[in-house]
């Protein structure tokens, strides 16, 4: 890896690694997560990184992809599990990085089995492991806490501009498997519950955050307006939050765009019981750089 990209890599895992701990501070009972969520991207900003997708805050039985609308009046309550998911960007390099805070004692086993089973997998990543190999170590620990890994979510891949790419890192032993190699970046984040071990999508459109995927001519100038916004992310993930368009305006210009299909919706995604999430991204090398510890 060239030196100016592994310098880049760095500088966004540090402003990833404060923006996320700052965020974990803000998470109290009686706060909006609308508030939390213009915390952490405003201070990604002043740090000299982008958002490199909006502020995950995932409640409970949210796995994950909820990130509030701009008219968002969710408040954190007592006995939550909240999950707060990172992206930052600096020239499109890319750090991943979450964690959860449970504010109930009954939770906490949650919190310390995903952070564990995270840890011990970092352990392994060297140049010449099999992912699978990860892969078992994850599940054997989150299961030594009587728990369950969810088994559709996977750690992935980070290159240039692109969120998730190859290769996968399953929470569990499957068929899968991938040599690591040297430069390689990954994100390792093992989701856990006590409930059933997959999530599903939501149909309904709320907390939504989307990616531009194609350009099509469109008939609102909304929508025009929205294209030309986006396309400087360079498919990275946004919300409407950031868009300086308001009301039915907004409305209009975003179903035109999902008609024609120009951005992918990321729907929310759920299980059945609370869930857990921890998160690094990790620079494959003789010695691995965990670039948002």
């Amino acid at each position: 890896m060239e030196k100016e990209i592994l310098e880049k890599y760095k500088k966004a895992g540090e402003i990833a690694k404060i923006v996320r701990e700052e965020g974990e501070k803000l998470v109290k009972p009686g706060v909006k997560i609308l508030d939390i969520a213009e915390k952490v991207e405003n201070r990604t900003r002043e740090l000299g990184g982008i958002p490199a997708w909006p502020l995950n805050i995932s409640i409970n039985e949210v796995a994950a992809h909820y990130s509030p609308s701009q008219d968002d009046e969710t408040e954190i309550k007592e006995g939550d599990v909240v999950k707060l998911d990172v992206g930052v960007s600096v020239d499109g390099y890319i750090a991943d990085t979450a964690a959860t805070v449970a504010l109930s004692e009954e939770d906490k086993k949650l919190v310390e089995a995903a952070e564990k089973a995270l840890e011990e997998a970092i352990k392994l990543v060297r140049p010449g492991r099999n992912i699978n190999e990860i892969s078992v170590k994850i599940e054997e620990v989150i299961k030594s806490f009587g728990l369950k890994p969810i088994t559709n979510l996977t750690g992935h891949g980070l290159e240039q501009y692109m969120v998730h790419a190859e290769p996968r890192v399953p929470n569990y032993k499957s068929e899968y498997s991938h040599i690591l190699k040297e430069g390689e970046v990954i994100a390792i984040e093992p989701f856990i519950t006590g409930g059933r071990n997959y999530i599903t999508e939501e149909d309904e459109d709320r907390g939504l955050t989307y990616s531009l995927v194609q350009v099509k001519p469109c008939r609102l100038r909304e929508a025009r307006q929205i294209i030309e916004l986006m396309k400087e992310r360079q498919g990275m993930p946004f919300s409407e939050r950031w868009i300086n368009i308001k009301g039915v305006k907004l409305k209009l210009a975003m179903r035109e765009l999902k008609d024609r299909e120009c951005v992918e919706v990321h729907r929310i995604l759920r299980g059945d019981s609370k869930i857990s999430q921890a998160e690094h991204t990790v620079i494959v090398l003789d010695e691995p750089i965990v670039t948002t510890r």
